[in-house]
């Protein structure tokens, strides 16, 4: 038979576990949060109607990753100045409607790589859309990011000023 002490101290105990449990939850939600928005800080990118610039922040690796879209399927654009074309692992082709072509070979910063041409129908991101994109299906990229280079930059104006990168339409105002 219990006694009313050893039934307050197991009731104190419970309720202790799970004050310490929720601590814990509410430290690793908060933590995680914080580790996300430094790998990714324009994840939750809001393009106000009518835009014709997207301000980027640089993350705490130096690059500048945002949210975009192939043929209306979501994916994650990592921005790279250095890539001739955009740049989609292979993977990734069928989910994004992507065809693809002529094998090509191409240098990239893990050396050279066997990929298929292809071209995006629809390319967005923040305020812009583009059609009709040159880009390559890489079977040597393991993420699920896809490289958005030169093919569809181009048609843009940047500037960086410390971790900011602004992306503006030619003769937009502001541009340069």
């Amino acid at each position: 038979m219990n006694t009313p002490d050893a039934d307050t101290r197991r009731i104190g105990r419970r309720l202790g576990l799970l004050a310490t449990l929720a601590f814990l939850a509410l430290g690793w939600v908060s933590f995680d949060g914080a580790i996300e928005r430094r790998e990714d800080p324009n994840r939750n990118l809001v393009v106000a109607p009518g835009a014709s610039e997207l301000v980027l922040q640089r993350n705490r690796a130096g690059h500048y990753l945002l949210p975009g879209e192939i043929n209306g399927r979501p994916v994650r654009l990592l921005l790279d100045t250095g890539a001739t074309q955009v740049s989609v692992p292979a993977r990734l082709a069928a989910e994004l409607g992507l065809q693809a072509g002529a094998p090509a070979s191409v240098r990239t910063a893990n050396g050279a790589v066997t990929v298929r041409q292809t071209r995006i129908p629809r390319l967005a991101f923040g305020p812009f859309e583009f059609r009709d994109v040159a880009g390559h299906l890489n079977p040597g990229m393991q993420g699920d990011e896809v490289l958005l280079g030169m093919s569809a930059l181009r048609h843009l104006e940047f500037t960086q000023r410390g971790d900011t990168l602004t992306l503006r339409a030619p003769g937009s105002p502001g541009a340069s």
